[in-house]
């Protein structure tokens, strides 16, 4: 079995405090690089590309740089969520090592960074994604589109861009999720409307739909959980743990295998799935 990704969480803990972020019961953790060594050589037979997310901010990590070595001795290739808070401490380590896509959340300064605070932030995140963009794709996302309260803070971001990128499409303001807006080269806008975490209430899903989750990935939580997607941040659907058992094993588990060939055939096994609006 082969995966287009996995997801590793280095960390739990953010800086941030958004009010749409799910809020794990878990215990803070920084996944030490020992443990992240560990992991590289389990997952290095089932994927080439690791995201450095579930929950948290990976640039808090105090030992960061050392994770990305750790990364690129096992060939695998770096791909960072980040609220962009920390680029302008960490952009060395970021422009020296190999980091193949950055995706640098936007939307989550409008709760968390004051407004004379604004444009410094802004502009040291357009500076990095310039002299990042010749090794590394950029991607910036507002993913808050159709959020009202928004309008004004995503109107002065898409301002501020026009102003770095002028070449860069008029329309900044259409939805472009997938592919994204070309602001220059390797460098990209995604705007997509705000969404919700599954937690297991709300039913959102019909029985009938499929996804990607022990399809395309997997994800490893900071402990060293491992669940059929990213948007289990709680470990809910808990198919063993990495540091226990060989990652074969786990995926091979009765759990395991049940999920992923019930969205082979367009059905949810697990109660948690259908509080879910992620879906293919």
């Amino acid at each position: 079995m082969k995966f287009k990704k996995i997801y590793i969480e280095i960390t739990n803990s953010c800086n941030f405090n958004c009010s749409f972020c799910f809020q794990t019961g878990r215990a803070k953790a920084f996944m030490s690089p020992d443990d992240f060594r560990i992991i590289c050589k389990k997952i290095k037979p089932f994927t080439s590309y690791i995201y450095l997310h579930v929950l948290g901010e990976p640039l808090l990590h105090p030992r960061f740089e050392e994770i990305l070595k750790i990364a690129a001795e096992n060939e695998l290739n770096v791909n960072i969520t980040t609220n962009g808070s920390l680029i302008s401490r960490k952009k060395d380590i970021l422009l020296r090592n190999n980091v193949r896509q950055i995706n640098i959340s936007l939307h989550d300064a409008e709760e968390n960074i004051a407004q004379n605070e604004l444009n410094e932030y802004l502009n040291e995140i357009f500076e990095y994604a310039k002299l990042a963009a010749d090794n590394t794709y950029v991607n910036l996302r507002l993913w808050n589109a159709g959020e009202t309260n928004s309008n004004e803070f995503n109107q002065y971001c898409t301002d501020k861009i026009k102003q770095h990128f002028p070449s860069a499409n008029t329309n900044l303001n259409e939805s472009s999720k997938e592919k994204g807006i070309k602001l220059a080269n390797h460098i990209f806008l995604q705007t997509a409307p705000r969404f919700e975490w599954p937690d297991g209430g709300e039913n959102r899903s019909p029985e009938t739909r499929t996804c990607y989750a022990l399809r395309d990935q997997i994800a490893i939580l900071a402990e060293g959980t491992v669940v059929p997607c990213c948007l289990d941040a709680d470990g809910n659907m808990n198919l063993g743990n990495v540091f226990e058992q060989d990652l074969a094993e786990i995926l091979g588990s009765t759990r395991a295998q049940k999920i992923r060939n019930g969205f082979i055939n367009h059905k949810i096994t697990e109660e948690f799935c259908k509080s879910c609006g992620f879906f293919i």
